[in-house]
């Protein structure tokens, strides 16, 4: 391999001839050999950090022309865009297990951006500290990067992905409205319910998690940038905050403003803590789904039975014939893996020192995750199991009539003790409820199939 020499403020490194990072990079590279090529910084950090550069170029070009000339913010802005689109994603090879401020992800971007800046410049225009990272520091750059891929994944793969299953839900309610069953609490038998109900019921889970993830977009787009290493705004012209937020926005089409607390801002993760919890709420709500269509389709034969899910692959390498409910348990996997990034968020956003938390790139490495895997596990939960629901109107009738709870019709009519004893009677002689309440005389046949009619319990 042909190496050439880069140098940084500890001296001389070298480089791979053909990479675009510099000495910084270099050294993390050579420094943290943790969880490479599996757990390297997320590419949703490093595309915002692509948007995050050009604006603080763009901002700088107005504040500062003589030092940000318009040659220089031509090459940054075509280098940005370049590492936007994904281009040069091979160009950040570091791992989440770095310095806790993200230095060396923003010396990675500040010496791709400088280096490809140069080659498309054609002269040595660019300077990765005093060109690219202009106005600003690591401190700052971080935590915006981190509010703008948070902000994008949860209004841009999260949010529709909870439209889509909500979408499957709303057909499934038309489509078999009318059909009642045995509601279940405490897996045991409950009064009547509508199969349509018991789907709103999950319907409705999902809009509210989404409410919640709208909820958290606001404080998530309050930027960082430009409070530089302390909040304090050191060495960032005046009005370059609220300039270079603006130009985020126009880049990317989304609301994003200045933070109105930069001490705030570079310590505290609190905005992040609750949009996780909405991320967390969300894989609460899609176990309690997933788990709800694999009972109520358990069987064929032995289980309940009351519906039918799409058959995708052979479920044991031993058992022919066995099908089991994959999509189901994929979602009940990610909700545990959300659930736990869960803890590793809040343990780390607790941990904002003095002006500057450091545990910024484990935060983003978790959050980027469940939103990634939430977002990819409900679209296939939907293709491949919540579009192919269907209702076994047969068994959900057999179940209905064949439950004690039913007996809860009787209750105006005879008292809640009597009707007790009849529920008592017909398990314990295993007869049905007519027959147990007749034979106790508490009504005749006509009363009891004038009051009797489960259909109308919903």
């Amino acid at each position: 391999m042909e190496y050439r020499i880069e140098h940084d403020s500890m001296g001389e490194v070298k480089v791979p001839a053909d990479k675009l990072w510099g000495a910084q990079t270099e050294r993390s590279h050579e420094n943290f050999d943790i969880g490479v090529g599996i757990e390297t910084m997320p590419k949703e950090i490093i595309h915002a950090f692509g948007y995050l550069k050009k604006a603080a170029a763009l901002a700088n070009h107005d504040l500062k022309p003589q030092k940000m000339t318009d040659a220089k913010l031509a090459a940054i802005s075509q280098a940005c865009d370049e590492i936007i689109s994904g281009k040069l994603d091979e160009q950040f090879p570091l791992v989440v297990w770095q310095t806790g401020s993200g230095t060396q992800s923003n010396m990675n971007v500040n010496e791709v951006v400088a280096n490809r800046g140069n080659q498309i410049a054609g002269e040595k225009l660019l300077h990765p500290n005093d060109d690219v990272n202009m106005s600003q520091s690591s401190n700052d750059t971080f935590p915006t990067a981190l509010s703008i891929s948070t902000s994008v994944i949860i209004e841009d793969r999260v949010i529709p992905a909870i439209d889509t299953l909500v979408a499957t839900f709303k057909k499934l309610e038309k489509a078999y409205e009318g059909i009642v069953k045995t509601g279940r609490t405490h897996l045991q038998d409950a009064v009547p319910i509508a199969f349509s109900q018991e789907v709103s019921g999950w319907r409705s889970s999902l809009e509210k998690d989404k409410e919640l993830l709208e909820k958290a977009l606001p404080a998530l787009g309050q930027l960082a940038l430009g409070g530089t290493a302390v909040g304090t705004g050191l060495n960032a012209p005046k009005g370059f905050d609220v300039k270079v937020a603006e130009y985020v926005s126009k880049l990317m089409g989304k609301p994003f403003v200045t933070a109105p607390n930069k001490f705030h801002a570079l310590t505290s993760k609190d905005e992040i803590v609750f949009a996780h919890g909405a991320l967390k709420a969300l894989a609460c709500d899609m176990m309690k789904i997933a788990n709800d269509v694999r009972w109520l389709a358990s069987g064929p034969r032995d289980g309940l039975g009351e519906i039918t899910i799409p058959a995708n692959e052979p479920g044991s390498s031993i058992m022919p014939g066995k099908v089991n409910p994959t999509q189901c348990e994929q979602v009940t996997m990610v909700a545990v893996q959300v659930i736990g990034n869960d803890v590793a968020v809040g343990m780390a956003a607790s941990q904002g020192n003095f002006e500057l938390n450091v545990f910024m790139p484990v935060i983003a490495y978790n959050f980027l995750q469940s939103a990634r895997l939430l977002s990819e596990s409900i679209l296939s939960f939907n293709a491949k199991c919540a579009v192919g629901i269907v209702p076994n109107k047969e068994k959900m009738h057999e179940n209905l009539y064949r439950s004690l709870m039913l007996v809860t019709a009787l209750n105006p009519y005879i008292g809640y003790e009597r009707a007790a004893k009849v529920s008592h009677k017909a398990f314990e002689e295993n007869i049905s409820l007519k027959e147990a309440c007749v034979a106790l005389g508490f009504l005749s046949d006509a009363e009891f199939d004038k009051v009797f009619h489960p259909e109308q319990m919903v």
